[in-house]
């Protein structure tokens, strides 16, 4: 599938912005990354709160093998009726997109850091001088 196609199928959803990545294509909305092409298969971003749905339509997360190992994405497929219905694929590309959001928002807070007082700060040890 090429960037044009992908284009195509996507617009009922609307404006997508499609970039080259890792021998496919990144699928953008709202600067975001919601979805990816390889090798002529469509995957939307997926989370914990939307994984069920796509498991439950048939959906096959994208899996990728690192030194030796299989591992799976927070991709998975495209639904089959997406390809063929505007409006399921709205719904899909729109459960994509949330879980993008999601995943920038979860990036975006700031990590609670533990605080230490002056007491509990570690010191280095005084070194001892030398006399000559």
């Amino acid at each position: 599938m090429d960037a044009e196609a992908l284009k195509e199928l996507f617009e009922p959803f609307g404006p997508v912005t499609v970039k080259r990545m890792f021998g496919g294509f990144g699928l953008y909305a709202e600067g975001l990354c919601f979805g990816i092409e390889l090798k002529g298969e469509v995957f939307l971003k997926t989370d914990a709160m939307s994984q069920a749905d796509f498991s439950a339509a048939g959906s096959m997360p994208f899996v990728y093998v690192a030194k030796g190992q299989s591992r799976p994405t927070s991709y998975w497929s495209l639904p089959a009726a997406a390809h063929e219905e505007g409006e399921a694929l709205r719904r899909w590309a729109g459960l994509g997109l949330e879980a993008a959001r999601r995943a920038a928002e979860a990036k975006s807070k700031p990590k609670a850091r533990a605080t230490r007082t002056k007491a509990q700060s570690p010191r280095a040890p005084e070194r001892s001088r030398r006399r000559a």
